[in-house]
């Protein structure tokens, strides 16, 4: 049964004159002309969120919004989640999460490799994910493009045999997955505590997950946290999964997102899987993220 839509409490204020504006393909649109910093009334926010839902993921152009305006925008949706990384929250807003490959009198300002490996945010916690909002603070020159692939799509498309391979299944998502791969990563991923380590203990999820506002089915794995599907041997497990992998990231169910000065970007975590394809070490990037959570699958 579908989830009750985000409750927000009344706010009287003035009607903003904003354009929805569909991207080419089926995933994506733009939101143009809405201040971000101003709040929204009540019509207004259920413009958005229905766009949110219909698209996956909505672009706001050119927002000049604190970081406790984004925090009370992304509030409308739900409850925030804090990440486990505190080294990487910002000061005195520890609802946001700074994604950055700066560094800074020898320590990183944020977690620099984020996002290398498909993945729906915060996949590894019984609460997953509704969405994530990130806001583009500096920008590379070039590179930093983010990739975001449709998971409704890939189900709908899902041959009958993978299907009927996966219908019912289980799998296990962990944050600790791939958590040391990949170049250099030791700079940027510091040992984890005990007590974080508890915070990220592994999780199960359906292998397809029926969205709780929309009722769509959904592939609900990807390479950066699932481990395995649970009563498969490990050789079955893994063979299956990369098929889904391969299939998820097909072009035709990627839209490739090029970041441009003061966006602000929000993507449905239940409906899409999401990839940053980095950029060159030399050049400055920064972004502030906040993390809605959301429902627990089914």
């Amino acid at each position: 049964m579908p989830a009750a839509s985000p409750v927000s409490s009344a706010i009287n204020a003035a009607s903003q004159a904003f354009d929805v504006r569909p991207l080419e393909g089926k995933v994506g649109a733009e939101i143009v002309g809405l201040d971000l910093s101003r709040p929204l009334n009540d019509a207004d926010f259920a413009r958005v969120h229905q766009a949110h839902l219909d698209y996956h993921v909505v672009i706001f152009r050119d927002q000049h919004i604190t970081p406790q305006q984004q925090i009370d925008f992304s509030r409308r949706f739900g409850i925030l989640q804090i990440h486990v990384l505190k080294q990487f929250l910002l000061a005195n807003h520890p609802e946001i999460f700074i994604v950055s490959n700066i560094v800074e009198n020898g320590q990183p300002v944020g977690l620099g490799d984020a996002g290398k490996y498909w993945h729906s945010d915060l996949s590894y916690k019984e609460l997953p994910s509704l969405g994530s909002m990130l806001y583009a603070q500096e920008l590379p020159s070039e590179g930093g493009d983010t990739l975001f692939a449709d998971m409704h799509r890939a189900w709908d498309t899902l041959p009958q045999a993978l299907r009927d391979a996966v219908e019912g299944k289980v799998a296990v998502h962990s944050y600790t997955a791939r958590y040391a791969e990949g170049k250099n990563a030791a700079s940027w991923r510091p040992t984890l505590t005990g007590e974080q380590l508890s915070q990220v203990a592994e999780v199960t999820h359906p292998v397809v997950r029926t969205h709780p506002e929309t009722g769509r089915k959904g592939l609900f794995v990807s390479e950066g946290f699932t481990t395995r599907i649970v009563g498969l041997p490990e050789d079955e497990s893994r063979a299956l999964l990369d098929q889904l992998y391969a299939h998820s990231t097909r072009p035709e169910n990627v839209y490739r997102h090029h970041w441009q000065p003061d966006d602000l970007v929000f993507w449905d975590n239940r409906s899409l899987i999401h990839l940053a394809t980095g950029c060159p070490p030399e050049l400055r990037r920064k972004l502030l993220r906040t993390t809605i959570q959301g429902d627990a699958s089914f």
